[in-house]
């Protein structure tokens, strides 16, 4: 389906942030985080990580694997991963059109939630960074270390669901990565793949996204 008009029959929009808001490691390497949360974990006794956990440049790879550990581990790695996330903020660059899309929304009148397994903490300093909160009727994001209610559970999106009193037809979510795709589907919520990289397409074609996406510019204005 057309995503422009998948957004335009949907009452409510769902935001990932990472990607369909804002890169936030643009200026802080996920690499590096990643890195550092594997220290944490070697402080505490756990140097010896399996390969894909130990090669991995993906932060989430560490805390779903700190959450094995024991609730000590998940609790100190997550707070880290938290910091560095705030830290990262004011580095983060916006997606081309993000922000005209999310304003562009607040004019049609129709509700808004930013959706994500980034931290609250660091969703909600962006916002404020750049003047975006008023258009924002709610965050549903990472507030503590239970990698479990992370996406591509449908916690997060059944949460926005639930709060802004709507029901999941009456959604579109956008997303960029296969996990987005698969907690729209497990929640009941229509989805729109951000391609935003080489080989996504492919990737949420098999995933079977409801429309993809390469740019949110074409999703703007939103009528």
């Amino acid at each position: 389906m057309n995503p422009a008009d998948l957004l335009t029959q949907a009452r409510v929009l769902l935001l990932d942030f990472d990607g369909p808001v804002c890169s936030v490691f643009a200026s802080i390497p996920a690499s590096t985080v990643a890195d550092q949360l594997r220290e944490i974990l070697a402080e505490g006794g756990h140097a010896e990580l399996p390969e894909a956990v130990a090669a991995s440049a993906d932060p989430f790879d560490v805390l779903r694997y700190a959450a094995t550990l024991g609730a000590d581990e998940a609790r100190y790695v997550e707070a880290a991963f938290t910091a560095h996330e705030v830290e990262a903020i004011p580095g983060a660059t916006p997606a081309n059109g993000a922000h005209d899309l999310i304003e562009a929304w607040q004019v049609s009148g129709r509700p808004l939630a930013i959706v994500s397994n980034n931290s609250a903490a660091a969703i909600s300093v962006y916002l404020d960074l750049y003047n975006l909160r008023p258009a924002v009727d709610t965050v549903q994001a990472r507030t503590s270390s239970d990698a479990g209610l992370l996406k591509p559970s449908p916690h997060l999106l059944r949460q926005a669901i639930a709060t802004l009193d709507v029901s999941p037809g009456d959604c579109v979510f956008v997303g960029d990565s296969v996990t987005d795709i698969q907690a729209a589907h497990a929640a009941g919520v229509r989805v729109i793949g951000y391609a935003n990289k080489p080989g996504k397409r492919a990737k949420f074609t098999t995933a079977e996204a409801d429309a993809i996406t390469e740019t949110l510019a074409s999703l703007v204005p939103v009528s």
